[in-house]
């Protein structure tokens, strides 16, 4: 007899649109996964995750972090929060803040993030945008533990993503996005289970 696993609890941090946000949301609801969503979190009032977070019915938590003095203020009110949650692990989806390094040791292991190249390649922003302007023929997804670095945790996978010779840059966000939705809860599932 299969033995039942324990239900697992994540937040989702992101700061823009929210794709992979709701494509974890929508796996673990068509896979029946035992992982709950307990919230979004995000630092933008303005984002569209916070839409896609109200459709879905994900409570969410906007820590505007422009209303802070300083980017060390808004990590403490971040951290703050942080510590009145119960969550296995902390999903970094466009979250496009860097966390500081006592959240980082406070919870390592626990946290995760997905980039839009075959790290070390192409590290920090506009990872796509690089890797089509250099011209390289093979370009991917990688997600990997969060550390103190930009972009530099240990890797949980990767997959490659073909730079076809017709692909434009709106394409290959395309393909790079298709890829994230699919990677990303597969990491998250070996990660939890």
């Amino acid at each position: 007899m299969k033995k039942q696993q324990e239900n697992k609890n994540i937040i989702i941090l992101a700061s823009g649109n929210g794709s992979n946000f709701e494509a974890i949301v929508n796996h673990i609801r068509q896979e029946n996964l035992p992982i709950t969503v307990e919230m979004l979190v995000t630092n933008n009032p303005e984002a569209f995750a916070i839409i896609r977070a109200e459709r879905l019915g994900i409570p969410f938590k906007i820590i505007d972090s422009r209303k802070f003095r300083s980017r060390s203020e808004y990590n403490r009110a971040l951290d703050e929060f942080l510590s009145l949650i119960e969550f296995d692990l902390m999903v970094l989806a466009g979250y496009m803040m860097i966390l500081p390094a006592f959240i980082v040791r406070k919870y390592w292991r626990r946290i995760v993030n997905i980039h839009p190249s075959l790290l070390p390649a192409f590290p920090g922003l506009h990872a796509i945008e690089k890797a089509f302007e250099y011209g390289v023929k093979v370009t991917g997804v990688t997600v990997h533990f969060v550390d103190e670095g930009v972009d530099t945790g240990p890797i949980i996978s990767q997959e490659c993503v073909k730079i076809d010779k017709n692909d434009t840059l709106k394409t290959l966000e395309e393909k790079i996005h298709r890829v994230e939705h699919k990677i990303y809860i597969e990491a998250i599932k070996k990660v939890l289970f």
